[in-house]
């Protein structure tokens, strides 16, 4: 990382040219911008003026052009794309460009319900900066529940996803693709170049850091082994259906035994009832209908009964002693 190249902006305005109506950068603002641009740093980036006109404490990310021409960071950006309107086809929506498409909240509200399959209590459509950024706030603490970083630093914001960065809006896709498991393959070991702008104290600061978005698969995926299923989705997805086929023949072998039975196992297993149904019958015990929720109105309803289970919480299952089923 190099040294912040530091530059005083205490007598830079901006101007309006008399007829015009964009704005026009002063002379000290330009000299701010290409001092930002000394051949110091590893690469030339282009600052746009814009990205000078920063409040105290705020800052802009920009991405060394370099690192946008990279194989890898277009693959991934067109993966992370076409994921998202995989998920979101039924809705009609078309994400043509990240940053563009995603600042908002619309369409992060959109895909977020979708994966989580859960209704967000936001205004569907909203104009204003301050409705937009209060769609952001419910959108990202709803995504931060689900993904529960456990302490580490969160990647993105609700100012640097409604300010466009492009970076902060990969990792939140990364993170959400990973956490729900996409059916896609992310490039290995992108990294991107960055320049970091921020003003303090009347002054702007820059620095170059490198920015990892992406590292082995198994580490996105949290160090899970992988197995049989990994192997099936990567050399034989055709043989998939036969998999489930199976699999729903297990389940209402069991299931029949209560007059259930399943012939869907994304939807009818997604709130949690019938596993655990199938693990009191699996396991030789019985859960008492008020320990769980028999039908569950809310994502979190469904979410607490399904973590329960894959925790193996005693509290959820109800019985302290297996009990024998008579059929």
């Amino acid at each position: 990382m190099l040294s912040p190249d530091t530059i005083p902006l205490q007598h830079c305005s901006v101007t309006r040219a008399p007829g015009q109506g964009c704005l026009q950068v002063s002379d000290l603002q330009e000299e701010g911008k290409n001092a930002i641009n000394l051949p110091m740093s590893p690469a030339s980036v282009e600052i746009h003026p814009e990205d000078t006109l920063l409040e105290e404490n705020q800052e802009r990310t920009v991405i060394d052009p370099t690192s946008r021409d990279d194989p890898r960071f277009k693959e991934l950006v067109k993966v992370l794309i076409d994921w998202v309107n995989d998920v979101l086809v039924e809705e009609r929506i078309i994400v043509k460009q990240l940053e563009e498409d995603l600042y908002d909240g619309q369409v992060l509200q959109k895909l977020l319900e979708k994966l989580a399959d859960c209704k967000l209590n936001v205004a569907e459509v909203t104009q204003s900066e301050v409705g937009q950024k209060q769609k952001l706030q419910t959108v990202l603490q709803a995504a931060q529940e689900l993904l529960r970083p456990r302490g580490r630093a969160l990647q993105w914001t609700i100012d640097s996803i409604h300010g466009k960065n492009l970076v902060a809006i990969l990792h939140l896709l990364v993170a959400l693709a990973t956490h729900f498991r996409a059916p896609i393959r992310l490039p290995e070991h992108v990294s991107v170049q960055v320049v970091v702008v921020r003003k303090r104290e009347g002054l702007l600061h820059s620095s170059h850091v490198t920015e990892e978005l992406t590292t082995t698969t198994e580490m996105m995926m949290g160090r899970f082994e992988r197995d049989a299923f990994d192997t099936l989705f990567d050399h034989a997805p055709d043989k998939l259906s036969v998999v489930k086929k199976s699999l729903i023949t297990f389940v209402n072998k069991h299931l029949n035994k209560l007059n259930l039975e399943v012939t869907e196992l994304e939807t009818q297993f997604a709130d949690g009832v019938y596993l655990v149904l199938l693990m009191g019958l699996l396991e030789d015990y019985f859960v008492p209908l008020h320990n769980f929720y028999l039908t569950p109105d809310s994502f979190d309803q469904k979410g607490t009964q399904v973590r329960a289970l894959v925790r193996e919480d005693p509290t959820c299952r109800g019985a302290t002693k297996p009990v024998r089923h008579n059929y």
